[in-house]
């Protein structure tokens, strides 16, 4: 089953695709671009549609999604950990 996907290798956030992903779920994560997965353990529950950490990031550091800069770090994230407005903002502001 795949739980969450990304569309570039480089990415390091991949989306929720499904419901009812809860800490400890060993996360099968599709990169579409390479047709391949990998695993993360959710290390916090991950709301469908919602961000998961595909790496430790510290603040500053710059988060990809589908192979873009998405925006950067304000608060660090681990591995698994839900990656959302409470730790990612725009670099526009």
């Amino acid at each position: 089953m795949i739980h969450v996907v990304l569309h570039d290798a480089k990415d390091t956030v991949a989306v929720a695709v499904v419901e009812g992903i809860e800490a400890g779920t060993e996360l099968n994560a599709w990169i579409m671009d390479e047709d391949r997965t990998i695993s993360v353990k959710a290390l916090q529950a991950i709301p469908m549609g919602h961000k998961v950490a595909l790496r430790d990031m510290a603040v500053s550091d710059t988060v990809y999604k589908y192979g873009i800069d998405i925006g950067k770090v304000v608060a660090p994230i681990k591995a698994g950990e839900h990656a959302h407005v409470h730790n990612i903002k725009t670099k526009r502001w």
